[in-house]
């Protein structure tokens, strides 16, 4: 992992896999940061990953908030381009998600599809203690799940201007209208035990966007990609084969 020096602040980033790999950035949640991708990588060999911390997550940079969910966007879309990526699978999670939206109707040069797993058009913060957080993070089984003290560690580790900067960026965000004249490959993965967004508004995300896929993964959690790594890797391997994205 690294940090990259931006115009004005420094973003912890991590880019793996061969040189010549098909594109993928994964773009986390609210009180995550890039180790949340940490089981889903051996399972993608083949792909070029761009991970990240968003500003105020991780070892970013912790500006003062309020943050706005365009200067979010912009932090992805200028980590893109320093690494020069083209053509690229945004995977969004979460408030994640929104941003991968953002992206892709802003720069449609540099989002060729898009993944969104916990996402809607709109995602209301929920202020919680961290045991409530858990819970919705890791679904119903949450105090048994082995994922539990690497979620507790990143929340920890996200600095309180990180929490109240994305919260302040999502709070007045609806996407509604500008995700609706996307034209793009899009997976919508839900999972069945998300209890941070149900997978019924997922599936009415799907519903929003041309063409769009959705799958439910049985049993999965908001973080099905560090719960149930494998089968997530399948779904998204699959949606990659489909677009020749491989």
């Amino acid at each position: 992992m690294t940090l990259v020096w931006l115009s004005d602040l420094r973003l912890e980033a991590g880019l793996t896999g061969p040189d010549q790999g098909p594109p993928l950035v994964l773009v986390h949640g609210a009180g995550m940061d890039l180790r949340l991708w940490d089981a889903l990588l051996p399972h993608l060999p083949r792909h070029r990953i761009l991970r990240l911390s968003l500003r105020g997550h991780g070892r970013s940079d912790a500006p003062p908030p309020p943050y706005a969910l365009g200067t979010l966007i912009r932090d992805v879309e200028r980590l893109i381009s320093h690494f020069a990526l083209k053509e690229t699978v945004v995977v969004g999670a979460g408030e994640g998600g929104l941003i991968a939206q953002g992206l892709a109707v802003k720069r449609l040069d540099l989002v060729r599809a898009m993944v969104l797993t916990g996402a809607a058009t709109r995602l209301v913060p929920r202020p919680g203690d961290p045991e409530d957080e858990c819970a919705r993070l890791l679904g119903p089984r949450w105090r048994d799940q082995p994922a539990l003290a690497q979620v507790r560690a990143m929340l920890e580790a996200t600095r309180p201007e990180g929490r109240q900067g994305l919260a302040a960026a999502t709070a007045s965000a609806d996407l509604y209208q500008t995700t609706a004249s996307l034209r793009l490959p899009t997976l919508v993965l839900a999972g069945a035990d998300d209890r941070k967004v149900p997978p019924d508004l997922q599936r009415e995300l799907a519903d929003l966007v041309a063409g769009a896929q959705f799958q439910l993964l049985p049993k999965g959690t908001h973080l099905a990609m560090l719960t149930q790594p494998q089968a997530f890797a399948g779904a998204l391997g699959a949606f990659l084969t489909r677009i020749g994205h491989v």
